[in-house]
């Protein structure tokens, strides 16, 4: 049986963030192709303790607590000459930890998830990386947005990430992103030639409406998922708070997702519900009279579209984050606030219509999604075919 060692920056377990989610199934998947081990970090306290659960498909899990800071890494980084996100994921133990793995064995195979980690892979283990999103193009996109220091920052960061992406393309054994359009857009911006699209799937048996009891919420409601830290699921609710519902005046907004910003608090009202974490996201989605994904920047596959899709409600995306989604008409997209104003109000008007919508999503998913089927690649890519 193969040997496979799985480098990964957060804990592929529980899968209730977006990069978990794609980490866990490769996870599982990897776990029938052979032995799994697994070193990874653990940046939230609720991340540890999960060795138990990881057992299921690993043969060996080591996780490791990660508690650097964004300042700490940015100082790193600029005395060092590298990358935040690099330094942000910097540590002595997880260099060893590492060491004593590659010590241990002869691996059938490397999979390396996340661009952070590729730091950790000596020059001569030969390794797949995942980098999932093209990192150095969001931070380029935020420097768009950014003023004074930060934008010098910004810029700064996606300089230096176009950079060490292209180094890294240039020793691995294949490069993957999360959608056809996403590895093209690297492989025209770093020159590598071994990029390939994996993309995203969807647990259709979990994110299945049936069973599932809608929260009770007074009123049409339109919900937004996510991690809602990360800036731009931040960006999305202010802008929809904003620019959309004043002119959408029959429904209330719920904000549904761990660890809400001041800035996102600051949006609850009496149209505006901030669950933070919820028990089951599925309750929320199933009593959206529509989902939205009004994303101004988005990379790859939103996991929120198709869990949405796959609970069979009608969801509006905006063009960033409908982008390399095989939705063919099952999904609305809107590219400006008249546009999702629009989109809205004709699915609310027409709850026949918009149910007919949601069935259609659910079945493309179920069609083109299921994570065996997107998987399935990884095994000739990591030689183990």
């Amino acid at each position: 049986m193969s040997d496979i060692l799985f480098l990964a920056h957060r804990v592929p377990y529980p899968p209730d963030r977006g990069d978990k989610v794609r980490s866990h199934h490769v996870l599982r998947h990897f776990s029938g192709l052979g032995r799994v081990h697994l070193a990874t970090f653990a940046d939230d306290p609720r991340d540890m303790g999960h060795e138990a659960a990881l057992g299921q498909w690993c043969a060996s899990v080591r996780v490791l607590r990660r508690t650097k800071g964004n300042a700490l890494a940015a100082i790193e980084a600029l005395a060092g000459g590298r990358t935040v996100s690099e330094a942000a994921f910097d540590s002595a133990a997880m260099r060893g930890a590492v060491a004593e793995l590659l010590a241990e064995r002869r691996y059938d195979a490397v999979y390396v998830y996340s661009g952070q980690m590729a730091q950790y892979v000596p020059a001569d283990v030969p390794f797949v990386m995942d980098f999932v999103d093209m990192d150095s193009a969001k931070f380029a996109a935020y420097a768009d947005d950014a003023h004074g220091p930060m934008r010098w920052m910004m810029r700064r960061e996606a300089s230096k990430l176009a950079a060490f992406e292209r180094d890294v393309a240039g020793r691995a054994r294949a490069s993957l992103l999360v959608s056809e359009a996403e590895a093209d857009l690297f492989r025209r911006m770093s020159g590598a030639e071994r990029v390939v699209a994996i993309e995203n799937g969807i647990d259709t048996g979990f994110f299945d409406p049936a069973g599932v009891v809608p929260v009770e919420q007074a009123g049409p409601l339109i919900v937004f998922t996510g991690q809602m830290d990360y800036r731009p699921n931040i960006d999305a609710v202010r802008w929809f708070a904003g620019e959309v519902l004043p002119l959408v005046p029959e429904a209330r907004f719920a904000i549904v997702g761990r660890s809400p910003t001041a800035a996102v608090r600051a949006l609850e009202s009496e149209r505006v519900v901030v669950t933070g974490e919820v028990a089951d996201v599925r309750e929320w989605i199933a009593a959206a009279a529509v989902v939205v994904a009004p994303l101004l920047l988005a990379r790859g596959i939103q996991n929120k579209v198709l869990e949405a899709m796959a609970m069979a409600r009608p969801v509006v995306a905006s063009t960033a984050a409908a982008e390399g989604i095989d939705h063919r008409g099952t999904i609305r997209v809107a590219s400006d606030a008249a546009g999702f104003v629009r989109e809205i109000r004709e699915l609310l008007s027409d709850p026949v219509a918009a149910d007919a919508v949601g069935r259609a999503a659910r079945a493309r998913t179920i069609e083109r999604y299921g994570w065996d089927a997107r998987l399935a690649p990884l095994a000739e890519l990591l030689g183990l075919a």
